[in-house]
C-alpha cells in the first residue's frame, strides 16, 4: 500500500447538515485537523475546505468537499489532479450504515454500497482508494435510510461515534503510513 497524501472527509455543507449522521466524515476530519494544528480554509478551485500539514511525520492534504455528498467527486478530482495524487494515495472517511455506532472499520477498495458520496468518487477515481468507515448503524429498512442519514444521531450514538473517532485517531499515523495491521487489529475488535 502507498502512503496517503490526501484525506477526504465526506459530508454535506451548511449548518442544517452539520450534526447529521451523513457528516461523520466531516466530524473525523475536523477533529484530525484540530489535533494536527492544520487550518482548514475555503478553497474555491477545489470546491471545498482544505488544509495541509503533518500527520505524524507524513505531509498530507485534508479536504472537506462542499459540493454536497452526491457531487463529492468533483472536489476530490480537482485537488487530486492539481497535486498529481493517485487514487491509491487517497484515504476517504465516511459514514457507514452497516457498522454500529462506536465502531470504525478500515477498508481498501471495494464497491460503493449505495453510498452516494462513494458512488460519485467511484465515477471519477475508480474504486482504488482506501477508507475509514465510521459506523452510524442502520435504521432497519432501506426505505428509512435517506431520512436516517440526514437526521441527527441520538446523544448516545453521537457520544459513541465521537469516542470511536478519538480512538481511531490514536492510530492515524499508522493508517496514513499504510501500516494498517496494528490499527485494524485494535479497531476491528472494538
Amino acid at each position: 500500500m502507498n502512503i496517503f497524501k490526501l484525506i477526504i472527509g465526506l459530508g454535506n455543507p451548511g449548518p442544517e447538515y452539520s450534526e447529521t449522521r451523513h457528516n461523520a466524515g466531516f466530524w473525523l476530519l475536523d477533529t484530525l485537523a484540530k489535533n494536527s494544528n492544520i487550518q482548514l480554509v475555503v478553497e474555491p478551485k477545489y470546491f471545498g475546505v482544505t488544509g495541509k500539514g503533518l500527520i505524524g511525520l507524513q505531509s498530507a492534504h485534508l479536504l472537506k468537499p462542499y459540493t454536497f455528498m452526491n457531487r463529492s467527486g468533483q472536489s476530490a478530482l480537482a485537488i487530486a489532479q492539481f497535486y498529481k495524487i493517485e487514487p491509491q494515495e487517497i484515504l476517504v472517511v465516511h459514514d457507514e450504515l452497516d457498522v454500529e455506532p462506536g465502531q470504525i472499520r478500515l477498508k481498501l477498495g471495494g464497491g460503493h454500497g449505495g453510498h452516494n458520496g462513494l458512488r460519485d468518487l467511484h465515477r471519477v477515481l475508480g474504486p482504488g482508494y482506501a477508507r475509514i468507515r465510521i459506523g452510524i448503524g442502520h435504521p432497519g429498512h432501506k426505505s428509512k435510510v435517506h431520512d436516517y442519514v440526514l437526521s441527527k444521531a441520538s446523544s448516545e450514538q453521537r457520544d459513541n461515534i465521537a469516542e470511536a473517532i478519538d480512538h481511531a485517531l490514536t492510530f492515524i499515523n499508522d493508517i496514513v503510513r499504510s501500516d494498517w495491521d496494528q490499527a485494524m487489529n485494535v479497531l476491528h475488535q472494538r
